[in-house]
């Protein structure tokens, strides 16, 4: 059993990568006012001391903490602590992201140490940003100068002020009607105090308002947590740690994709060679900015570069490279920049159409942007002016690549590294499909009615655009298996569905497979021909057509306003008709990113 400490954005986020299990877990908050909304977890609210915890740990047989409070509930961390060590249980801390520390800002270990700064620099009239619970932190300061507390606009905040000796007339209630900008022009304070609150606490937008007006901003550093306790910055890394602490509260587990096993190979490699260190541990920023940390298998020097190797972790999910040794080796060049080679195992491109230059090694976008920009922030830290040459080997890639389709796409000479989210999802069909059922449920406990289904993280980024007001929860990731996905929306009672789609998969869906996966179904050039000739192209651009490797080359042929997929789009709404009965369906067929805009 889980007990999660929350009540903030990052306790939310929990608490919908805990309800993916279906498993019951505890929901702690302070107060009854936090806004959380649970299928699985079981609320309770209070103060709780850390002799609390310790009772409830053990009658509820507790057997891992996550820690998703305020990063300044400092007593909070402290009973956490004790409690975790007193019931021989882990801790999983879910801390925010906290950009660098600007040195153009003032920073203080304390709000003592911040009022006696203030004092020195002559600061005499403050506006406070750092919240009501800071009042009588900063008492020594506001009795003797002008100041302006902004709160929440709660009665209770107000009280507190109140029972605090605050003037309740310096009070500025946060209600999001009047911005920074407006809220400086009105006080013209000589600086403002806020909290090293990370980016969800938007400590961004308030110093770089004060910046536009050149006024100081003093901050006040986040504490330090506890020793021991495990830190994660989103989902991904905190469901991931659940994982391998507590292995039976998800049903499948997940893993890392060869783009970030290679991108944290060739940091650790790029780190030795830097610093003579050698890591056993390095941690990496996956492409939805979360930092996530992976084991470093061997590091070793290599004539002027120096080789690191990392062991994929695919999870549950049964890909050909899972326990495979991804390897990277760094040297340091004249030339500016990152440049990429492929070692032994890794493809070099032969055909057009997959987004990378023929003679390229097989590393994909974005495994490439995850390793130059881990590499870029070395280099500066450290103050190189040189270039770095990347080079990714996968001992036996070369017999691996002949389990996959690379040999049919014009990868030769090994498998490719590849990622998107940087996320391997486990992919076992039936825990798979259970997966999507619970989550379905889980959104149809909330409310939803309507839920948008698709393949993955890309897909779903640009659909939350599309419908910024529904719940988390109402995304659901159907993988490949469209036909288990919407039988049980259908069986779940969802009154409409709308589905995004790649083209790669459309074309399978067209023609009616409800299982896209490649394993299963490979693209029919046939069948899309003769979509072709009914969407109106003339003869010459069918010949074209009947030539293609992949899919998405047909963006590339036909305009994204032709006929061919608003025909494509009916034929897949049809087949999927077909698997939901009375509910009903929108296609929506998704333009990759990548492409140049005048195909767009």
């Amino acid at each position: 059993m889980i007990l999660v400490f929350g009540g903030t954005t990052e306790g939310r986020a929990v608490v919908e990568t805990l309800d993916a299990a279906g498993q019951v877990y505890y929901y702690s908050t302070r107060g009854d006012m936090q806004q959380v909304k649970s299928v699985y977890g079981v609320r309770i609210s209070g103060d709780m001391p850390a002799e609390q915890m310790i009772v409830f740990g053990r009658e509820h047989d507790i057997r891992l903490f996550v820690d998703a409070a305020h990063p300044f509930a400092e007593q909070l961390h402290r009973n956490i602590a004790i409690a975790a060590e007193v019931l021989d249980i882990p801790v999983v801390r879910y801390e925010r992201i906290f950009p660098p520390r600007d040195p153009g800002l003032v920073w203080c270990d304390s709000y003592a140490d911040a009022c006696v700064r203030m004092e020195k620099q002559g600061i005499r009239r403050l506006l406070a940003l750092s919240g009501v619970q800071t009042i009588p932190k900063l008492k020594e300061y506001w009795s003797n100068n002008d100041c302006w507390f902004r709160v929440l606009k709660r009665p209770e905040s107000g009280a507190l002020a109140v029972k605090y000796g605050f003037p309740p007339e310096r009070l500025v209630f946060f209600d999001g009607e009047k911005s920074e900008e407006e809220l400086l022009q009105q006080l013209q304070p000589d600086a403002i105090l806020t909290k090293e609150s990370g980016v969800s606490g938007y400590f961004l937008e308030k110093v770089c308002a004060a910046q536009r007006f050149n006024i100081p901003v003093f901050v006040v550093k986040r504490p330090v947590l506890p020793d021991g306790f495990y830190q994660v910055t989103g989902p991904h890394g905190l469901r991931h740690r659940v994982e391998r602490l507590l292995p039976a509260f998800f049903p499948l587990h997940s893993g890392y994709t060869t783009g970030s096993c290679a991108c944290a190979a060739a940091k650790a490699a790029l780190l030795t060679l830097l610093t003579g260190e050698m890591p056993d541990r390095v941690s990496i920023t996956l492409p939805g900015g979360e930092e996530v940390e992976l084991p470093v298998c061997r590091i070793e020097k290599s004539g002027s570069g120096v080789v690191s190797t990392v062991v994929k972790d695919a999870g549950d999910d049964p890909d050909v490279t899972n326990k495979q040794e991804i390897c990277a080796k760094v040297t340091l060049t004249a030339e500016p920049g990152v440049r990429f080679c492929a070692g032994e195992g890794v493809g070099t491109v032969t055909l057009p159409g997959l987004g990378l230059e023929i003679g390229e090694p097989a590393i994909n976008p974005v495994p490439r942007k995850m390793m130059v920009a881990e590499t870029e922030r070395l280099l500066t830290k450290y103050q190189i002016q040189r270039g770095i040459v990347i080079e990714i080997s996968v001992p036996g890639g070369k017999e691996l690549a002949r389990r996959t389709f690379n040999p049919k796409l014009g990868i030769t000479g090994g498998i490719s590294i590849i990622g998107t989210s940087g996320v391997v999802r486990p992919f076992s069909s039936e825990a798979f499909v259970a997966a999507i059922r619970k989550e379905i449920q889980v959104a149809k406990a909330l409310g939803c009615r309507h839920i948008v289904i698709n393949s993955g993280a890309k897909s779903e980024k640009v659909l939350k655009e599309l419908f910024p007001d529904f719940l988390p929860q109402a995304f659901i990731h159907y993988g490949n298996y469209i036909e288990d996905t919407l039988k049980i929306a259908a069986e779940e009672g969802m009154e409409k569905v709308t589905m995004g789609i790649m083209i790669g998969k459309a074309v399978k869906l067209a023609e009616g497979h409800g299982d896209t996966h490649s394993r299963n179904r490979v693209m029919n050039v046939g069948f899309i021909s003769k979509l072709a000739v009914e969407s109106g192209c003339l003869p010459e651009l069918c010949d074209r057509i009947r030539q293609i490797k992949l899919a998405r080359e047909l963006w590339t042929l036909l305009p994204s306003g032709h006929p061919f997929f608003a025909l494509l789009s009916q034929k897949c709404e049809k087949v999927c008709r077909g698997f939901l009965h009375d509910s009903s369906v929108i296609c929506l067929l998704l333009i990759p990113e990548n492409l140049p805009e005048d195909i767009k």
